[in-house]
């Protein structure tokens, strides 16, 4: 039998470390779903490795990599990687289509972010990212907020950036080149909208818990 660190089977390794948060297949979980051709393609096997081994701090992906707090070897961590990008990647996919780099080369404007996001999102996100109610007529449910506090403090800028370059096809996202009716969105345009969304985060998300008044000496309470 083989010890936990010498299983280097990509099935094996995915099933016991992945698959509860980005889905059985890659895809359908809670977590960003792995089984997107064009994030693979953008991300690259290099940034999926380090995003593997050293996680997303303050946020809820984990380290893997015993050097760095887990519980996976190099080795492991190479598997994992190199099967993602085997098992749901495309190769050449992107070929000549110029996408956008998968980290930002320019600083953000969250104001022009605004009316980015504005021309580009808010006809299925809202206006102002608000989301909508769900059809009460056809029953269909429409798309959550996306600047709701406790939201924008469980994601990083960076996967708010790859989601607007490779799109969420399990969840009929497009990717960076929207659609016929819309010009693709630039590198810049894309930070931009990142940059507004991320002024959106506020220091402590979540409904406050009410604060115990205290009783002086003299009778008072603070």
């Amino acid at each position: 039998m083989l010890r936990p660190e010498e299983v280097l089977t990509f099935t094996t390794l995915y099933k016991q470390n992945c698959a509860a948060c980005h889905g059985e297949d890659g895809k359908n979980g809670a977590a960003l779903p792995l089984a997107n051709p064009v994030y693979l393609a953008v991300a690259e096997e290099d940034n999926i490795r380090h995003i593997i081994a050293n996680g997303v701090p303050g946020k809820l992906m984990p380290p893997f990599a015993k050097n760095a707090g887990g519980m996976l070897t190099d080795q492991q961590v190479f598997a994992l990687a190199q099967g993602v990008v085997r098992r749901w990647g495309t190769p050449n996919l992107l070929a000549g289509k110029n996408p956008p780099p998968y980290i930002a080369t320019q600083p953000g404007d969250s104001t022009r972010g605004q009316q980015t996001f504005t021309t580009f999102c808010a006809r299925c996100h809202g206006a102002i990212g608000e989301g909508a109610p769900d059809d009460p007529k056809t029953g269909v449910r429409k798309l959550g907020s996306i600047v709701d506090p406790s939201y924008l403090a469980l994601i990083s800028d960076q996967d708010l950036r790859i989601i607007i370059i490779a799109g969420l096809p399990d969840r009929g996202m497009p990717d960076w080149r929207t659609d016929s009716a819309v010009r693709p969105l630039t590198d810049q345009q894309i930070t931009d909208i990142v940059s507004w969304l991320a002024s959106q985060h506020v220091v402590n998300p979540g409904q406050p818990y009410p604060t115990l008044k205290t009783k002086t000496s003299a009778g008072a309470t603070q």
